[in-house]
């Protein structure tokens, strides 16, 4: 008879490691050697008799039965009962014990088994080093993405949430806070529990009406951060626990939970915490796209960013300041004016009536921009054609005053207008991956940096709105749910 034990300290409190290993089906959602797994006969995991049957990944089937389950002393018993790997009588137990030093736990997890005779090295081997101890890492793991236990594929069972939704189209009067239910993810969707949600301007323009992708009332928000429950039929890019990410062309991102389409929705890297995905992901991912694909920034070119201090602004002036140019941008107050010159604005215009096109003149010896990033829109736009340098590039990603009134008169400064839409860049999986890999790439290099200066309840969104548009924000605004 062979006896294998292994032990190890968990960086968490022993509530949140059972949490996950009295459930008998988890070892899919954190074990590395682990493939798919599911309870026999639809009975509960942490019911004593139940069958967990599974794959490992280099191929082998085993199906296990719980044997026994205290909570109380946090521990469990499971032997195997068929396996297509020659062990026999394999009866193995998991004990908890709380270490009170930083509140850690302490797991002890052992076995008894018998193999073939003159393969006791290759099992030992195999049990303590792939299954013990490669559990114990990939149960750390799990735990620091704040990974949570789920199915790996739906039960079809719906869950209530709650979900700011717009009653109508107007003013932040119409934001309400309800409940509401969440299907479970169908094939090719994912289900997210929430954990931070951005606000941008965007959300505005659709709330009024601007940009009709909602047919109220609807849920509004486009995109949060948070964790994998479960995953419908075809995904297999991710899995239950995953920490992820995403900024997609539906709106509904304002609530605890949400169900959503799996291709728009991005691993997060473990250095970039929920807040700051929620912060970044749209913003970040706008700011990479403008100064590397619609416009492809050139190091000494002069450069207008409008709205410097706002979440997107920061981003465009700390990241066109790294790739070489020469950074002018336009604020409301002097405060503002301070933050965006600490993040790469070279010359903040603080300005509240939109008048600029001098000031930038001056600045650039009469030439003017050679590329302006407006996300103001109609009140600006004869500014910004009396700004524009002659041939130069007029993008135009946002109209926080209003849509243009009419097409400006491109041809006395055989300048180009461009319209991008974030959504249109990202539809592509890989391309979608390759702009957000940047961003995060970006923020490990500190090429970037994401203030998170206001936060808000789910249920304050309407109050986040209204600050907002009264321009009484600086940097990334986001929503807890």
């Amino acid at each position: 008879m062979i006896r294998v034990t292994r032990s190890a300290v968990i960086d968490a409190p022993i509530g949140r490691v059972w949490e996950v290993l009295r459930d008998f089906n988890s070892h899919s959602a954190w074990h590395p050697a682990v493939g798919e797994s599911q309870i026999e006969n639809g009975e509960p995991a942490d019911q004593v008799g139940c069958v967990r049957n599974f794959f490992l990944k280099d191929g082998n089937h085993i199906r296990e039965q719980l044997l026994a389950l205290s909570d109380r002393d946090h521990v469990s018993t499971y032997c195997i009962l068929d396996a297509t790997l020659p062990m026999q009588r394999y009866v193995a137990t998991v004990q908890l014990k709380h270490v009170t030093d930083g509140d850690r736990t302490f797991w002890h997890w052992q076995s008894t088994f018998e193999v073939p005779r003159g393969r006791e090295k290759e099992f030992e081997e195999l049990v303590g080093k792939g299954v013990y101890e490669g559990g114990f890492e990939g149960l750390r793991t799990f735990l620091r993405r704040g990974g949570i236990v789920s199915p790996r594929v739906s039960n079809s069972e719906g869950m209530q949430g709650q979900a700011v939704i717009a009653t109508s189209f107007g003013g932040p009067e119409v934001l309400r806070f309800e409940s509401v239910a969440v299907k479970a993810p169908g094939p090719n969707e994912v289900r997210v529990r929430q954990s931070a949600v951005g606000v941008n301007y965007i959300d505005v323009y659709i709330r009024k009406g601007l940009y009709r992708m909602i047919e109220p009332p609807a849920a509004i928000g486009m995109e949060a951060a948070g964790v994998v429950l479960d995953v419908g039929e075809g995904v297999a890019h991710l899995l239950p626990g995953d920490r992820v990410a995403y900024a997609c062309p539906s709106p509904g991102a304002y609530a605890s939970l949400r169900t959503l389409p799996a291709d728009q929705v991005v691993v997060l890297p473990d250095d970039v915490s929920d807040e700051t995905a929620a912060a970044v992901m749209l913003k970040g991912m706008t700011a990479e796209y403008l100064l590397h694909r619609t416009h492809r920034l050139r190091p000494g070119q002069n450069i207008l960013v409008h709205a410097a201090a706002g979440g997107v602004g920061l981003l465009l002036c700390q990241w066109a300041k790294a790739l070489g140019a020469k950074v002018i941008g336009t604020v409301s107050s002097e405060d503002k004016a301070r933050l965006a010159r600490a993040n790469g604005c070279d010359f903040p215009i603080v300005t509240g009536n939109y008048r600029f096109a001098s000031e930038v003149k001056n600045l650039t010896n009469g030439r003017g921009a050679e590329v302006i990033y407006d996300g103001l829109g109609r009140e600006a736009a004869a500014e910004n054609l009396e700004a524009l340098a002659t041939t130069g590039h007029w993008v135009c990603y946002g109209q926080a005053s209003g849509a243009h009134d009419a097409s400006p008169d491109l041809g006395s400064k055989s300048g180009t207008l461009s319209r991008p839409v974030l959504f249109h860049y990202t539809a592509d999986r890989a391309q979608l991956n390759e702009i957000a890999g940047n961003v995060f790439a970006a923020l490990r290099n500190k090429t970037i940096r994401v203030m998170v200066n206001h936060r808000y309840a789910l249920g304050a969104a309407a109050q986040a709105h209204l600050d907002l548009e009264a321009r009484r924000t600086m940097g990334s605004v986001i929503l807890l749910p």
